[in-house]
């Protein structure tokens, strides 16, 4: 049997304007980070296989953790927020909004035009983007062992919506909850893939660390 822990990475640089200017672990990131692997530390250290992406963030994570990564697979890093982003504008009139807050409505706007084929200068169509996540996932579901695996937020959000059969507007909205360094437990019983737990922070449950409890 496969025990899937998925963690999305620490606070990145929420300031940023496009993919590479993004990808780099805030101050507080990096101590969201160092925090869960103290806590993975005094409960249940051990992984078989410790997988990320190859993005900065995902990597900066995993070895603030405190692992050694056994694999970095780029089939595990995040969608191209910023290129959809900027297709949406640029082909639908619809811009990125500029408060925080907004972004609960137009998350659900990117994902529903890219899952239509409604954008087109796009790195990758949905299509793609689901086929590698769900390729990885199913692979390590033919493993056995307790597996950790470092990712973001969108890749996250798809391995839900492959577990649980989410419609997109499903997935979108599971997407906005996921908090940074949060962790989601997943096993594969019986060709069945099962959620045990979803968007944990044992490590920032407490009151001098509400502060951290971070989604963007």
């Amino acid at each position: 049997m496969a025990e899937l822990i998925l963690v999305r990475h620490g606070q990145a640089n929420s300031h940023a304007t496009s993919e590479a200017s993004y990808d780099q672990l805030s101050a507080l990131g990096q101590r969201q980070a160092k925090w869960l692997g103290e806590h993975l530390s005094t409960t249940n250290p051990h992984f078989d296989q410790v997988l990320t992406g190859t993005l900065n963030r995902q990597v900066g994570t995993a070895v603030g953790m405190g692992y050694e990564i056994t694999t970095r697979d780029p089939r595990l890093n995040e969608l191209s927020y910023f290129a959809l982003a900027h297709a949406l504008e640029a082909e639908h009139g619809i811009p990125a909004p500029r408060e925080a807050v907004e972004f609960a409505r137009y998350l659900p706007q990117v994902i529903d035009h890219w899952v239509r084929g409604a954008l087109s200068d796009v790195p990758e169509t949905f299509e793609d983007f689901a086929g590698r996540i769900t390729a990885v996932i199913d692979e390590l579901c033919d493993q056995h062992g307790r597996i950790l695996i470092v990712t973001s937020g969108g890749v996250i959000g798809m391995v839900m919506r492959h577990a649980l059969g989410l419609e997109t507007p499903g997935m979108a909205k599971v997407m906005l909850q996921i908090i940074n360094s949060s962790m989601h437990r997943l096993e594969h019983v019986h060709d069945m893939l099962m959620v045990g737990a979803f968007n944990a922070t044992p490590h920032l449950d407490t009151p001098d660390r509400a502060h951290a409890r971070t989604f963007i």
